[in-house]
């Protein structure tokens, strides 16, 4: 099954590994051969798996192509973000209106708790979600997009980045994010999750109260809706509360 909504993923492409036995080897030995012959199938084999299986029952391929799109490395990239979280709710906003909010320009190393302070500020539950892949992918599958954190640029040279994963396809195994100054930047499956987890595999949802994310998890919702009654907004924190029994 294939849920897509926007444009579908481009077209990758794929490398496979070749294994050679070492020139230096005698074939005057038949035991020593038919190991050797043996250890190399073996690695081939291991090679042509394909990767591990994603979550069943998850869509092959989805795109959330409605998530707005502010273009900027400026500060992480975290107002514009945020302000595409925020927009994608409802909110009228701008990356621009954010700055002030999120304590910018001094306070770029405190971005992960501004940002979750001020999305709250806005009454919107922030969910935290489990530093897994799949974690993230059952989210977009079923329509939320994802605010996270991944590291940018190479060994000598690096940054944390704040993006947003609106989409992913299985069977090429890259994910979707908008980043940055790219609105549809591909990354595969093994390089997002290292880059990521490299950031402390940070990942939140930011929902209306209302509106529950895919397999929710009981315990965790009810501790996002109290951060949420500590933040000032009692009413939208027992809103969330009330959905859980909806």
């Amino acid at each position: 099954m294939i849920a897509t909504q926007g444009r579908a993923l481009s077209a990758g492409h794929q490398h496979k590994r070749m294994f050679m036995l070492p020139l230096s080897f005698s074939c005057s030995s038949p035991r020593r051969l038919l190991a050797a012959c043996a250890l190399a199938v073996a690695l081939v084999g291991c090679a042509s798996q394909p990767p591990a299986p994603i979550k069943d029952g998850l869509a092959q391929r989805v795109e959330i192509g409605s998530v707005p799109f502010y273009r900027g490395n400026a500060n992480q990239s975290a107002p514009m973000a945020l302000a595409a979280m925020l927009s994608q709710q409802g909110v009228r906003i701008t990356p621009g209106l954010l700055e002030q909010q999120l304590g910018l320009p001094q306070g770029v190393d405190k971005l992960q708790d501004s940002m979750q302070n001020v999305a709250r500020q806005y009454g919107m539950v922030v969910y935290p979600l489990e530093p897994k892949l799949n974690a993230l992918l059952a989210q977009v599958s079923a329509g939320n997009p994802v605010l996270l954190r991944y590291s940018e640029g190479s060994t000598f040279w690096a940054q944390p980045r704040y993006a947003l994963m609106v989409g992913y396809d299985r069977y090429k195994q890259r994910v979707l994010l908008r980043s940055g100054n790219h609105r549809r930047m591909l990354m595969d499956f093994d390089d997002f999750t290292s880059a990521w987890s490299e950031e402390g595999g940070w990942a939140v949802l930011v929902q209306q109260p209302g509106q529950l994310p895919a397999q929710v998890d009981r315990n965790r919702w009810l501790k996002a809706a109290n951060d949420l009654a500590q933040a000032g907004q009692e009413q939208a924190a027992r809103q969330a509360v009330s959905a859980l029994g909806q």
